[in-house]
């Protein structure tokens, strides 16, 4: 990534075709195992997700859930968001925690928040981190908010936390905006950020969340942050360095030396690209057949001694249209959960050496005994829980969960 800037024609930092090559409509979450302090992706659904960073762990990532938006093209963002949440809980091993990194809601309004709760509880995860995005803090300057999700936070909300042995920084850049500008962090919180990482080894692997991207994707729009060069000049020292935002509704990657950018896109509606509208804000005319192909999940991996970052994403329309597949190794089935929509058909592959059933609970399916290899396949059409097991081995389940 680094020659994302090939042609610098309007000397605003953007190369639009560089650009273009790194960009794509995919990223409702991203899923990120650490491990060794190096990053590896591998895509949300494949059988060994997951499996790879040992010793490590792994968190999510969820950005612009605009809950209380109910305009086009989506007029249920709230259903977006609790299949980006079944499609992390479907993974053979949950999460240690989700980071959302802003416009949490739409209007600031105590129903919307309280919609948001309710569905990040669904998550198989120990706990939710917050920053705030603008439209959180539209009715009180985010008093409303901090009063939620900022217990213990400095200043208007910005904190950081160590999990094994990972330094992460939750930082707030969507206040005291000026007319036309760019995000602002402010000299309090840049001062509280040098005094939190003095004391780091520069081998420490630190992460930083916030909004509003820490670069500058576009400034015409207000896509970056006005003062981020001092606090990326903090980060210059560490060795691995990863800057997680949202925002701008989709994933734009960016490497400046020791310091990896990502940016999320939203779980409820595209943005155009940058220059290639009047001014951002929802595409309105997304067909309904065509809107899970702008979301999407990705899996990212923290492992030692592999090579740098690179997000793998896959949009939601991808995975619907992939075969859902369980596979059968190990006296297991993997995923042990999986969640579809109506309609799809689940095949089980059986990859062990002795034979198994796929037998439902309550008798809607039993295969037969599938040999080394063979598959038993079953279309799942009304929404509900389906459990099964091995008639030949009970102590085997699963789940089917079916929106």
């Amino acid at each position: 990534m680094k020659d994302t800037i090939i042609h610098d024609h309007h000397h605003d930092g953007i190369d639009r075709r560089g650009f273009l090559k790194c960009m794509a409509w995919v990223g409702t979450g991203v899923l990120y195992s650490v491990s060794g302090g190096l990053l590896r992706s591998e895509t949300i659904g494949q059988p060994g997700a997951l499996k790879s960073a040992q010793g490590g762990f792994s968190f999510a990532q969820i950005s612009d859930s605009h809950i209380g938006f109910k305009h086009e093209p989506n007029q249920d963002v709230t259903a977006t968001l609790r299949e980006a949440v079944d499609r992390l809980n479907a993974l053979p091993a949950p999460p240690d925690f989700i980071i959302h990194t802003g416009d949490l809601t739409h209007l600031s309004k105590p129903a919307e928040f309280d919609t948001l709760d309710q569905v990040l509880k669904g998550a198989r995860t120990s706990q939710v981190f917050y920053v705030p995005g603008e439209h959180d803090v539209l009715t009180d300057n985010g008093q409303s908010y901090r009063e939620r999700y900022g217990k213990g936070a400095r200043g208007d909300g910005w904190y950081s936390f160590n999990h094994k042995g990972v330094h992460f920084v939750g930082l707030v850049n969507v206040l005291n905006l000026k007319a036309g500008g760019l995000g602002l962090l402010g000299r309090e919180q840049l001062e509280w950020l040098e005094g939190d990482l003095r004391g780091l080894s520069a081998s420490t692997p630190i992460v930083v969340f916030a909004h509003i991207p820490l670069w500058t994707v576009y400034p015409d729009w207000g896509w970056g942050t006005d003062d981020s060069e001092q606090a990326l000049a903090y980060l210059k020292r560490f060795g691995s360095v990863t800057v997680l935002n949202g925002h701008i509704h989709q994933v734009l990657q960016k490497v400046e030396g020791n310091v990896r950018f990502h940016t999320a896109m939203s779980t409820a509606f595209p943005q155009p690209q940058p220059g290639v509208a009047p001014s951002p804000g929802p595409i309105k005319d997304v067909p309904a057949s065509k809107l899970r192909s702008l979301l999407g999940l990705a899996n990212v991996s923290y492992v030692q001694g592999d090579k740098p970052l690179a997000v793998i994403d896959s949009t939601l329309a991808d995975s619907d249209a992939r075969p859902a597949e369980v596979r059968i190794d190990n006296f297991s089935f993997t995923p042990q959960t999986l969640t579809v929509r109506a309609g799809t058909k689940v095949t089980w592959i059986n990859k062990d050496d002795v034979p198994h059933t796929v037998t439902s609970t309550d008798k809607q399916f039993k295969s037969r005994a599938l040999d080394t290899d063979e598959r038993f396949s079953y279309t799942f059409s009304v929404p509900g829980i389906n459990s099964y097991f091995c008639s030949v081995h009970p102590h085997m389940t699963g789940k089917i969960i079916v929106r």
